[in-house]
């Protein structure tokens, strides 16, 4: 072992008595005099090891190991002993030194599992260079390390200075057995062309993502960007900087296959298993519930605008062709003119133009000349896929244009078709609907979409959970009486009650449409929460009527069937339906169900019923 072990660093820099275990042994540096030198000198660096979980069940997967110096020193953490590594030029030595500390400790230990063991790339590359594969294969047989328990954790302190020589010692090293994983990425310095080229088996996510991921959408939907790019590479995920139960059950629900964190296991001089408290959560059979993208209705993009292909023409083109071109194609409303890199540069109507045209001696006198003269140079340009805000934008612009001349639609700034103001139109309504689907305009709550993939995930999880249907009485003469204004108030009122009073890491709050929500409720106090969520709705609805109303105990208005009568306060119905493991199998058939329990509230007269 003395021999393979001294061949790694070189023979002429190993001190052979400070090979012998359970003394860990270290680089007797023939030069160096700073204080990364010292440490390695006299054996002053040990590991420690975090643990790494299977986020499933919270079984123990590997440990990272992570060098530190002495506690009372300035250089105890890792940022501080690369620094110095770098001020001293000792980033070799001082990594391989790492390596192998982590190795002889791991093996001395016995753990069970995996262990990760970072190292800088070009220092991966150096130590192949020097010593070559044979080399490393006898080394690690000496120490008892079997390659396929090693995970070479490849970091980024500095950008990859030579791609294709990393790409070709992963794949030498491969072949004894050892497995790699890229650091922190997503940090700044990592890439996907990293991750493609050398194909890491694992890949760890930069805690910038996770941490607080219970309440971060952009996050979660960045992660799930990010599995969809794992799926395609083969490689395994492990969510690093884990803080909280509540992220820890966000990512066990979305599938992230590893975690490591300081609520899973912190860094500990011997080998640890992951924390109970951890594996209490991952256990939990309540699903998490994920945030929600607040302004998703308003800011979304949504299906590709309808194009008319229609024919450009030259900005060098002249009337008498225009004109030709109108008369070929009696279909379109307009024509666009473009400039020699299809970049639409103006807009002709057809109706104003051919108006001009039949002016008497038109033809004789302007046929020749360009026809940039009658164009609308500032015409409306679309791209293929809009946002939503932008198209809202023209429809409520002064300059309304459009609806007579159409807009031109283009494809990344070429031009691509027309438009007319009736498809401008009716692409807004269907992704306002479209939008509304997922969440809704008027209190940003999920919509329809997101509760039946919520209630999905509820019955898959088998666990058990309550679908609490809420519905206003007598809302209608309200609106009636005071306008879609005060009624908006009203909604956004439920709204801010419901959301109030449920606990957002175990209740979903979602607005189906209209004055009606749904709470999907696995905390055990439910059946509180909803009688404060009615008490407390009732009391604050009573301020939105005005001061008579408020005297009388409510108003006068028209019933469904047109008569007169008086209706009291506006008040809340909840029809509660306890669903139970196996008794559904579909989102649908929960709702309908909860639909007949808040039916049956409201014709009891009860603020809650319970099925």
């Amino acid at each position: 072992m003395i021999d393979n072990c001294a061949k790694i660093l070189g023979s002429e820099t190993i001190d052979a008595s400070a090979l012998l275990l359970p003394r860990p042994r270290s680089i007797a540096l023939e030069t160096g005099t700073g204080p990364l030198a010292g440490l390695i000198k006299n054996a002053l660096l040990y590991p420690v090891f975090q643990p790494i979980a299977a986020l499933d069940d919270g079984t123990l997967y590997a440990h990272e190991a992570l060098i530190r110096g002495p506690e009372d020193s300035l250089l105890h953490t890792p940022d501080t002993l690369f620094m110095a590594a770098r001020m001293e030029d000792l980033q070799f030595e001082f990594e391989t030194e790492a390596l192998i500390l982590a190795i002889e400790s791991w093996i001395e230990w016995q753990t069970p599992g995996r262990l990760f063991v970072n190292i800088g790339a070009d220092v991966l590359v150096n130590v192949l260079n020097k010593l070559g594969i044979e080399a490393l294969r006898r080394t690690l047989c000496d120490t008892d390390m079997k390659p396929r328990r090693l995970v070479l954790e490849i970091t980024e302190h500095e950008r990859v200075q030579n791609l294709g020589a990393l790409a070709k010692t992963v794949n030498d090293l491969r072949t004894l057995g050892v497995q790699f994983a890229l650091d922190d990425f997503g940090d700044g310095h990592s890439s996907l062309r990293l991750w493609s080229e050398i194909k890491p088996d694992i890949v760890k996510i930069d805690k910038y993502f996770t941490r607080d991921i219970a309440n971060h959408a952009q996050n979660l939907q960045t992660l799930r960007a990010l599995m969809q790019i794992a799926e395609v590479f083969d490689t395994q995920l492990v969510a690093e900087g884990i803080e909280t139960a509540d992220d820890l059950r966000v990512l066990r629900d979305i599938g992230i296959s590893y975690g490591q964190g300081y609520f899973l296991g912190r860094p500990h001089p011997s080998p640890q298993n992951t924390h109970l408290e951890a594996v209490s959560a991952l256990k939990d059979r309540r699903v998490s519930v994920f945030p929600a993208m607040k302004r998703h209705a308003t800011g979304a993009r949504g299906r590709a605008i309808s194009i008319i292909n229609a024919p450009a023409l030259p900005v060098t083109t002249t009337n008498n062709k225009l004109v030709q071109m109108f008369l070929e194609h009696s279909e379109l409303h307009a024509i666009a003119i473009v400039d020699e890199a299809q970049r639409p540069i103006g807009l002709v109507n057809r109706h104003q133009y051919m108006t001009a045209v039949a002016r008497p001696f038109f033809k004789e006198i302007f046929g020749r000349e360009n026809c940039m003269t009658l164009a609308n140079l500032s015409p409306r340009v679309i791209e293929t896929d809009p946002d939503l805000d932008d198209l809202l934008e023209i429809l409520t612009s002064a300059d309304q244009r459009y609806l007579t001349e159409g807009f031109i639609v283009t494809q990344n700034g070429s031009y691509a078709g027309l438009g007319t103001g009736e498809q401008l139109v009716r692409s807004v309504t269907e992704m306002r609907i479209e939008a509304a689907r997922h969440a809704n305009p008027l209190t940003f709550l999920p919509g329809n979409i997101p509760i039946s993939q919520h209630i999905d995930r509820l019955l898959l999880n088998g666990g058990e959970f309550v679908a609490c249907y809420a519905d206003l009485n007598h809302f209608k003469p309200f609106n009636d009486q005071y306008g879609y204004w005060r009624g908006d108030e009203m909604i956004r009122l439920l709204a801010r009650v419901g959301v109030n009073n449920c606990d957002p890491r175990n209740d979903f709050v979602g607005h189906v449409g209209g004055d009606d929500f749904i709470f999907l409720m696995q905390s055990t106090d439910w059946e509180t929460r909803c009688l404060r969520v009615i008490d407390e709705f009732n009391r604050d609805a009573v301020l939105l009527f005005d001061d008579t109303a408020r005297q009388n105990g409510g108003i006068h208005g028209e019933d469904r069937h047109g008569v007169m009568r008086f209706f009291p306060f506006t008040s809340l119905a909840i029809g509660a339906l306890r669903v139970k493991p196996g008794k559904y199998k579909s989102a649908e058939a929960v709702a309908n169900d909860a639909a007949h329990a808040k039916h049956m509230a409201k014709l009891g007269g009860q603020g809650l019923a319970i099925e």
